[in-house]
Parts: structure tokens; C-alpha cells; sequence
């Protein structure tokens, strides 16, 4: 029997990678830790302990909190602050204690514990003025990448594990990368197993989506309560794009990953929708009005954002060849599961968004 430590274990990714766990093993102890921080993450502790998880409170940060829990034989690193925004107008402090810090205090868990490691990163590792510098064109409702690129690791798939990461890239990208470079040395020094994958945007029910992080739900939401949006930067048209990932679609790739850990240790995986499952602001607003059958307003801001970036695709290809992993779920399929979401729980819901 394999025990599990899910930090962030309330958040999106940490609970439903919990559920999905406790659904597909029978001979697992899953064990979610969470500092409730995020609005809206309490309400995943009754579905954890309906479901036989156990849910202890507590602070990545705080090494305490981690030494208190027993054998362990694998970690799946979901706790962030997520935010690309942060720090930008406040102090950075948490940002960089909760990532960075908080993730060396679960690898020096993980070398004590000798447990495996997955670590969700980001593809915000990658620096802003070099995917600025892309070639695109536009379209009518979005824009795209041109096939041929000069920059290395660039191509009209996205982009892969080989693009430069050399320049600046938000602090939380940077707290992510520099977690990545820790990973690494713990995995060859100290023969720690991990994993690194790169994520695009994640999303599905039970994501307490707000304008910085979590955009897919936002939106949803607000078509479903009838409250209007704006399209910020890039001419206000909402053309930008990024490729999506329901979260049942990652699942299904750390299972594999789990289940191969010698094969793909030290490997660093872009993981994300792909050009098949992205989508553009506009075309997000035409699924939204579509399930939900409201219409709203919808503002225009020309100037762009801090950080912000026209478009993002990931090139799978390094993760399909080592593991045949394929997202499949659509957006008009993500976009209905996280509207039928809204409809059944929309009571509580209500608290956390209005």
C-alpha cells in the first residue's frame, strides 16, 4: 500500500488528482495538506474525507508541518501561490516562501522520507520578451503562431522544452524555475525520483478561477450569474490565446508517470493543451454564451498587462513520444463540465464568487 502527500491538497489540482487517485486505487492512503488560504479551497475537505482522503492543516512553509506526518512513499508537489500577477504591486515574500522555499521543504521531506517527487511547475518559466517576440498573425477571432520560427524550440505546435530561458519572467515564474533547478540537483545527489512537468493552463470544476489565475472558470462564472467581462491588452479585441487542459487529461498523465518512475526521472515535461485544445478570449466568450445561454457585456482595455503574453501553445511532443499521452477533452467539453459544476453547487458557489 503507497501512501501520498498532496500539498495544496484542498486546492483545484491537489483535490481533484486526490479524487481521482482514491477512485482508480483501492490499496492507496492519500493524505492532502493544505494551508485553506484560497477562497473557496474549504469546501474541498468534506468531498476529501467523503472519499476516505485524510486532510491535514498546514503550511508548506512551516517544516514542522511536514515532519509531522509519517512514511510516506510519494509526493505530488500541487502548492503554489499561482498568481503571474504577484508581487507586481505587494511584497513578494509569500510568493517566494510558499514556492520556492516551501518546495525545498518537500524535497528535504522527500530525501528523508525517500518518496518519490512530482512537481507541477509552469510554462510561465519561460521569459516574456522571447515568447513576445514570436511570429504571429491574425485571424478574425484569435491569434496564432506562424509555422516557421527563428527562435529556438518555436514552431506554429508551440512551444517546447528546448525554448531559451534567458531573461526575465514574472517573479512567480521565476520561483517556479529556480524550484526546478533545486529538483534537479536533490534527484542526482541525493537519487531522489522526480519529475518536472511544465504546465499550461489547467482547469475543470472545483477551480475557484479569479482574473490572475483561473480564467477558464472566471469566465464561465461570470456568464452564468450575468456580470460583465472585460478584454484587457492586445487592442482590447481578446484575441489572445492560450491552450487548456482539463484536469482529469493531467491525471491520466502522472498515472502513467507514477507507474514508470525510473523511466522518466529527471526528465522536465512541457504538458498542455496544445493548438487542438486552446482557445482565444473571443472564442472562450462564444462557448460561454453558448452553454450558459446568457449574453453579457463585455468592455474594452487596450493597454496591456504586466507580464502578459498574446499567446501560449505547448508542443507536446517530447512528453507523447516518452509516454503516449494525448489530452483529449475539448473545450466545449471543459467549458460544460465546469458550467453542470456551477448548476449543482451553485448555493456555495454563490459566497465564493459574488
Amino acid at each position: 500500500m503507497k501512501t501520498y502527500l498532496i500539498t495544496g491538497g484542498c486546492g483545484f489540482v491537489g483535490s481533484s488528482l486526490a479524487l481521482q487517485l482514491q477512485k482508480h486505487y483501492s490499496d492507496v492512503t492519500i493524505i492532502c495538506l493544505d494551508n485553506l488560504r484560497r477562497r473557496g479551497s474549504e469546501l474541498n475537505i468534506s468531498r476529501l474525507k467523503k472519499n476516505g482522503i485524510e486532510f491535514v492543516h498546514g503550511d508548506i512553509r512551516n517544516k514542522e508541518d511536514l515532519e509531522s506526518i509519517g512514511e510516506i512513499d510519494v509526493i505530488l508537489e500541487c502548492s503554489a501561490e499561482p498568481s503571474v500577477l504577484a508581487g507586481y504591486d505587494s511584497s513578494p515574500e509569500y510568493l517566494i516562501n510558499t514556492n520556492l522555499m516551501g518546495t525545498i521543504n518537500c524535497l528535504e521531506l522527500a530525501r528523508k522520507r525517500e518518496a518519490d517527487f512530482i512537481f507541477l511547475s509552469t510554462s510561465r518559466v519561460y521569459p516574456v520578451s522571447t515568447i513576445n517576440n514570436l511570429k504571429i498573425r491574425e485571424t478574425g477571432a484569435r491569434f496564432e503562431l506562424e509555422d516557421h520560427q527563428e527562435i529556438p524550440g518555436a514552431s506554429g505546435k508551440g512551444v517546447s522544452e528546448d525554448f531559451p530561458l534567458n531573461g526575465a519572467r514574472s517573479l512567480y515564474g521565476a520561483t517556479k524555475l529556480s524550484s526546478e533547478l533545486i529538483i534537479q540537483e536533490y534527484v542526482s545527489m541525493y537519487n531522489l525520483r522526480g519529475v518536472i512537468n511544465r504546465c499550461g493552463v489547467l482547469t475543470g470544476p472545483w477551480q475557484f478561477g479569479k482574473a490572475d489565475q483561473g480564467v477558464i472558470v472566471l469566465w464561465m462564472t461570470k456568464h452564468f450569474w450575468k456580470q460583465n467581462l472585460s478584454y484587457i491588452g492586445f487592442g482590447g479585441e481578446g484575441k489572445q490565446v492560450r491552450d487548456i487542459l482539463h484536469v482529469d487529461d493531467l491525471y491520466n498523465l502522472l498515472d502513467i508517470q507514477l507507474n514508470s518512475m525510473d523511466k522518466h526521472s529527471g526528465e522536465i515535461y512541457n504538458v498542455g493543451g496544445g493548438r487542438e485544445i486552446s482557445v482565444s478570449l473571443q472564442e472562450l466568450t462564444g462557448f460561454c454564451a453558448k452553454i450558459s445561454n446568457n449574453t453579457i457585456s463585455m468592455s474594452q482595455v487596450k493597454e496591456n498587462r504586466n507580464a502578459d503574453i498574446p499567446i501560449y501553445l505547448t508542443d507536446n511532443t517530447k512528453v507523447t513520444q516518452a509516454t503516449g499521452w494525448k489530452p483529449t477533452t475539448t473545450p466545449e467539453t471543459i467549458l460544460s463540465d465546469i458550467h453542470k459544476w456551477i448548476e449543482e453547487n451553485e448555493p456555495a458557489l454563490r459566497d465564493v464568487f459574488l
